[in-house]
C-alpha cells in the first residue's frame, strides 16, 4: 500500500514540474486600478503588447478603478497565486499603505513584487497671469503674499498634493490646497486663472506649455526632463529632491518564483527595447529595470518615505 503510495506521489511530481515549466498556458490578466487613458494606462498596455509576443499567450489589461486604486489590488490580492492575474501597483499603492489602514490587504505581505516599469516625473506650472517664471520667483512671490496661491490636486494625500507640501515645507511658504474630482478639472482652472498653480505629469502638461497656455517652472526627476529640458529640475535648487508616479508589477503573494523570475526577465529585457525606450520618451518617462528582490527593497523604501511626508503634511488617515 505505502509502495503504491510512493509510486503514485512519484508520479505526480512530475505533472507539477511539468505544469510549472510549461506557463504561461492560457491568457494572462494584468489590471490596472484606475480609469482608461491615464499614463500609468497608457504604459501598461505598451508592456502588455509586448508582453504577449514574448510570451507566446495574450496578456490583457482590464481597467478596475476605484478607492484611489484599491479595488484592482485586491482583486489580484485574492487571486491564485498562479501566474495569471498581476496589477500595476503605483505611487499611490504606496501612500495607501499609510492612508487606508483599513484597506484589505498589506502590499508587502500579500502581493509579490514581480517588475519594475517606469516612473513618470513631474512639471510645476503656474499661471500666465502671475509674476512667476522661476522656482525663486515662487519663493519670493509666496512670502510676500503668504496664503494667496492656490494651488490644485485630485484630494488630500495624492501623489501630486504630497509633492506640493514637501515643496511648500522646503520652501517655507504658505499656499492653500484646492482638491478637485479629478486632475483635468485642476488643469481646467489652471488655465483660466482660478487657481495658481499645480503638479501634474510632464507629457501631460508639455503640450499646454508649448501652447502658452501655461507656464513650466521646474520637474521634479534628478534628471531635466527630456521633453522639457529648459526647465531645472527642483533638485538643482533643493539637491535630493525628487518625485514622481512609478509603475511596477505585482502578483498574489505565493506566485511561483520561477514565474516571477520570467516576467521579470522578460520586462527587463522589453525596458532595453529601442521601441519601448522611445515609447517612455515620449510619454516624459524612464524607464526602471530592476530585480524582483530590488523591486521589493524600493517598495519598501516608498511605503516609508511616504508615510513620512503624509505626516509632514498634515493629512488624516481614513477612519
Amino acid at each position: 500500500m505505502r509502495r503504491r503510495a510512493v509510486l503514485g506521489l512519484a508520479a505526480f511530481l512530475p505533472g507539477i514540474a511539468r505544469a510549472q515549466e510549461a506557463w504561461p498556458r492560457r491568457s494572462i490578466r494584468i489590471i490596472v486600478p484606475y480609469s482608461p487613458g491615464g499614463s500609468t494606462d497608457t504604459v501598461s498596455r505598451l508592456i502588455a503588447e509586448r508582453l504577449s509576443r514574448a510570451l507566446g499567450q495574450s496578456v490583457v489589461t482590464e481597467n478596475r478603478p476605484g478607492l484611489a486604486g484599491t479595488i484592482g489590488v485586491d482583486v489580484v490580492a485574492k487571486s491564485a497565486p498562479d501566474g495569471y492575474n498581476l496589477v500595476v501597483g503605483t505611487t499611490n499603492q504606496a501612500i495607501n499603505e499609510t492612508l487606508q489602514p483599513r484597506r484589505p490587504f498589506r502590499l508587502m505581505t500579500d502581493l509579490a513584487p514581480v517588475a519594475m516599469m517606469d516612473s513618470f516625473p513631474f512639471a510645476l506650472v503656474v499661471a500666465n497671469n502671475l509674476p512667476i517664471h522661476s522656482v525663486a520667483d515662487l519663493v519670493v512671490y509666496a512670502k510676500a503674499h503668504p496664503g494667496v496661491l492656490n494651488y490644485a490636486s485630485s484630494g488630500p494625500g495624492a501623489a501630486l498634493h504630497l509633492t506640493m507640501e514637501r515643496l511648500r515645507t522646503l520652501a517655507g511658504i504658505e499656499m492653500q490646497h484646492v482638491p478637485y474630482r479629478n486632475y483635468a478639472e485642476g488643469r481646467t482652472a489652471l488655465i483660466a486663472g482660478q487657481i495658481q498653480l499645480l503638479f501634474d505629469a510632464v507629457f501631460t502638461v508639455t503640450p499646454l506649455i508649448r501652447a502658452g497656455q501655461i507656464r513650466g517652472i521646474a520637474t521634479t526627476g534628478l534628471q531635466r526632463a527630456a521633453l522639457l529640458p529648459e526647465l531645472p529640475t527642483l533638485a538643482e535648487t533643493w539637491p535630493g529632491f525628487e518625485a514622481s508616479l512609478w509603475n511596477g508589477l505585482l502578483a498574489p503573494a505565493g506566485t511561483p518564483e520561477t514565474v516571477i523570475a520570467r516576467l521579470n526577465a522578460e520586462v527587463n529585457r522589453i525596458l532595453a527595447e529601442p521601441e519601448m525606450i522611445a515609447a517612455h520618451n515620449t510619454l516624459g518617462a524612464v524607464g526602471m529595470p530592476m530585480s524582483p528582490a530590488g523591486f521589493r527593497d524600493f517598495l519598501a523604501s516608498e511605503i516609508a518615505g511616504l508615510a513620512a511626508v503624509v505626516r509632514a503634511a498634515g493629512v488624516q488617515p481614513e477612519g
